[in-house]
């Protein structure tokens, strides 16, 4: 069951208390609309204009590390939300759904078409017929290695050094220095820090 919002609550503001939220919310959309003006302007850039698609990403995201590139296409709810450190790598495809905070640390590789997804929405009909949804954050450690088409699911927190196989759908944390595959992901290996 839902509870009751009162009038003067943002629902930007339950969004980002983790609470259940109304996403048809005006300024969230628009919010989400400026996410969408600056992923399209930066997807459809000259990609030889390091600086100028730089600039774009800095605007969109919370947070962008010295020497970080994201090749485009990049998709993002919000990009206010999405915190990524220095000299990581997003190939092509990045989906990040930042309902909640997503948080990628330092000198991280993400494979081509890598889905990191923050957005839950209620088991009972109702309330999820009503729109109504919530979120929970991702984090992810320095040096971890997504392969290609990796889900990371809402809640999850991947260690540092952490390699994660192409395709994998990760539904619990991972701890540090492990290598994980398969759906559920499992971890299959311990690798020295």
């Amino acid at each position: 069951m839902v509870e009751d919002v009162s009038t003067d609550e943002s629902m930007r503001e339950r969004m980002l208390a983790g609470e259940l939220y109304i996403a048809d919310d005006p300024h969230l959309a628009a919010d989400a609309a400026r996410a969408q003006t600056l992923s399209h302007r930066y997807n459809t850039m000259d990609p030889t204009d390091g600086a100028g698609r730089r600039a774009v990403l800095a605007e969109l995201l919370g947070a962008l590390g010295e020497g970080t590139e994201i090749r485009p296409p990049f998709h993002c709810d919000y990009g206010y939300q999405t915190f990524i450190g220095a000299r990581t790598f997003a190939n092509f495809g990045l989906v990040c759904l930042d309902v909640a905070r997503v948080t990628i640390g330092d000198d991280v590789q993400i494979g081509p078409n890598v889905q990191l997804l923050t957005p839950t929405h209620p088991v009972e009909a109702g309330p999820r017929r009503d729109k109504w949804e919530a979120a929970r954050p991702i984090a992810i450690g320095d040096n971890v290695w997504l392969g290609g088409g990796a889900i990371v699911c809402p809640g999850v927190t991947i260690g540092e050094n952490t390699v994660v196989g192409a395709g994998a759908v990760v539904t619990r944390d991972l701890p540090a220095n492990v290598v994980a595959v398969g759906n559920p992901a499992r971890v299959i290996r311990h690798l020295a820090p």
